[in-house]
């Protein structure tokens, strides 16, 4: 069966106690958002709950950079997209949407992930299988467009 172009992840529901004082959802828990898709497609790619206690490895968030294109609120059903964009030996750069079940784009997410070896810490290279499993679901993804968000950088234009 061919991987999921992109990951798409289960529903989640925005918890009454992320809203804001503007009453809508707070900044920080977009990134809640994100990370819970991350949790659920690390599995597959090898990197189950598990893997730090049998490695004694682990995954760093270098960067992330986030866009809010529309307000959640409330009890908002949402799903969260992960697209795998490249890898290396030692890292992998991903980019996520949070979709409302509506239709709508509520946020974009892009992501530099490192592989570390926590004994030093140190960027490591990963192990075979992990590798392959990237490789498997970056193969799938190399067929999707090139979102228009990625690489998106932030500064104030001048005239």
């Amino acid at each position: 069966m061919p991987y999921p172009a992109p990951f798409r992840s289960s529903v989640m529901t925005v918890k009454p106690e992320w809203i804001d004082f503007n009453g809508h959802l707070n900044m920080a828990y977009y990134n809640v958002l994100f990370d819970q898709c991350a949790d659920e497609i690390y599995g597959d790619l090898g990197f189950g709950p598990d893997y730090h206690a049998k490695t004694g490895n682990t995954t760093y968030v270098a960067e992330f950079h986030l866009a809010y294109v529309r307000e959640l609120h409330v009890n908002d059903p949402v799903t969260v997209t992960f697209h795998l964009v490249d890898f290396d030996a030692k890292r992998f750069h991903s980019y996520s949407e949070i979709w409302h079940t509506g239709g709508w784009l509520a946020a974009t997410g892009e992501t530099m992930t490192l592989h570390v070896d926590q004994s030093g810490p140190c960027v490591a290279p990963m192990p075979a299988d992990i590798l392959a499993n990237l490789s498997r679901v970056g193969a799938a993804h190399s067929a999707l467009p090139r979102p228009k968000r990625l690489g998106a950088s932030i500064g104030i234009p001048k005239p």
